[in-house]
Parts: C-alpha cells; structure tokens; sequence
C-alpha cells in the first residue's frame, strides 16, 4: 500500500486530538442531546443533527478549547504566542457563536475572526470544529440506528459534511463513512454519492500504483470523486478520520485530475 504524504509527526497529532475527542465524548451527558428526526426532513436530505436539540455546555466547550491549544503547543512550540492569547478572546457568547458558525461550515466568519485577531486563518475555525465534535460524534452514535441511506448531493446524513470516503467491507459491500461525526451508512458499488448517477459509463475508477487498497471513483455527470478504501486488506481498522487524513494523497489525484468533492449541480429541462 501507498504510504500516507502526511507526516508522522502530523499524524501522531492527529491520533491524539483523537484520543482527547473520545475522553471529551465520554463527559457528555446523552440526555443532553435530545433527537426529533422528522422523516420527511431526513428524506429532503436536512442533516438529522440540525433536527437534534443538542443543550452544549459552554464552560466545558471552553476548557475543550484550553486543552486542544495546550496540545498544539506540545506539538508546536512556535504557536504558543497566538494560541494563548485566545483563551482570553473567548467568551461564552462568543464560544456559542463558534459552535454555530461551525456546525455550518461557515469559514467566512472565522477568517474574519483570524483577521480582526490577529491569528492565522486556519486557528479558530479548527479550534471550533475539533471541540464541536465530540457531540456529532455522540449524536452520531445515538441516531445510527435510523441512518439507513444518504441524499445524493447533501452529504453525510447525520452532520452534513461534504461524502468524500467509502469502505469496501464483507463480501466487498460498499459503505460511507462520515470522518467528522462517524456515521455510517450504505451505498451502492456504481453510484454517485454526489449526484445519483449509477451509469457504468460515466463513472470510472482511477487506481493508484502500488495501492491495490484504494480507488478513487470519479463522476463524469457532475465531475465529483469519492476515495474507496477496501478495509478488508487492513490488519488493524483504522477510524474514518484517520483513513481520511493518510488517504489524502489520493484527494490531491483527484482534483489534479479536474475532479471535487462536492459535485457541479446539473440544469434539467
């Protein structure tokens, strides 16, 4: 298999922001994630997280934030000048307005946060995001059961982050997996999980020398692409996150090819 272009030292990071989400996870009260999965909501592709009361606890949030820069500063003493300076920016209404902004991708606000603070553009929304996890993730797990099918086009049906990854698992079955909230779902072999197209010959698989692990299957309908992944050659599983971040040689083959993880909307007559 090909090895991953991500760095050891990045990947290592990576598995311990990992490990922290878990410890986070596990001091989350369920009750306070409260479902009303409206199925025709579901079917029109509405994330079933936005259908959730989720009563975050903000005090907790924000000690998630300390812990998550205290992290990065082990890993990168170079950032502990920016990186301190942001627990003293954050207030609770300001760390309800992170969860927010988020939850929906909104990566105009926290660039403007970067600017007007003063911090590079990628700090606050990761910070945002790797501390909003832990309750998609819970979600996630509490919702599973009724997660059966995705929309084409609106992403993971639990968080509505953008399908980018498929395992081939038993009986070289194909299923989505979610890299952000862990969700699970099936789909079939030949399709398009961005656009519905399942036509053989407008979807092609590109395979990558020396990785008979992975796939890339494009879409040539709506010029999307997802990773497929066949878990079944793997000693040890490892999570989605994970798959996602060591696989992402294969993102930069894609979009060198003219290929996006989110799929151009077609005009119908």
């Amino acid at each position: 298999m090909k090895k991953s272009v991500v760095t050891k030292e990045y990947q290592n990071l990576h598995k311990d922001i990992l490990t922290l989400q878990e410890q986070w996870k596990k001091s989350i009260n369920p009750e306070s994630i409260i479902p009303n999965l409206d199925k025709a909501a579901l079917v029109s592709g509405v994330p079933a997280a936005a259908l959730t009361a989720i009563h975050f606890d903000i005090p907790l949030f924000l000690q998630w934030i300390d812990e998550i820069n205290e992290l990065l500063i082990n890993h990168n003493s170079e950032l502990e000048t920016k990186l301190t300076s942001i627990s003293g920016r954050l207030d609770e209404e300001t760390a309800i307005r992170w969860i927010e902004e988020a939850f929906s991708f909104n990566s105009v606000y926290f660039i403007s946060f970067a600017a007007d603070n003063g911090l590079e553009e990628w700090i606050p929304q990761f910070l945002a995001e790797t501390a909003l996890r832990p309750y998609l993730q819970l979600t996630a797990e509490i919702v599973q059961h009724e997660i059966h099918h995705a929309v084409h086009g609106a992403g993971c049906p639990v968080c509505g982050e953008p399908a980018r990854l498929a395992v081939l698992v038993e009986e070289g079955k194909k299923e989505m997996q979610c890299p952000r909230c862990n969700a699970h779902w099936p789909a079939k072999r030949v399709e398009c999980a961005l656009c519905g197209n399942a036509d053989h010959k407008t979807i092609q698989f590109l395979t990558i020398e020396g990785d008979s692990a992975s796939q890339i299957q494009v879409c040539d309908e709506c010029k999307g692409y997802i990773k497929v992944i066949d878990t079944r050659q793997y000693l040890q599983k490892p999570t989605a996150a994970m798959l996602d971040l060591n696989t992402i040689h294969l993102d930069f083959i894609a979009q060198e090819h003219g290929y996006q993880t989110v799929g151009e909307a077609k005009l119908k007559n």
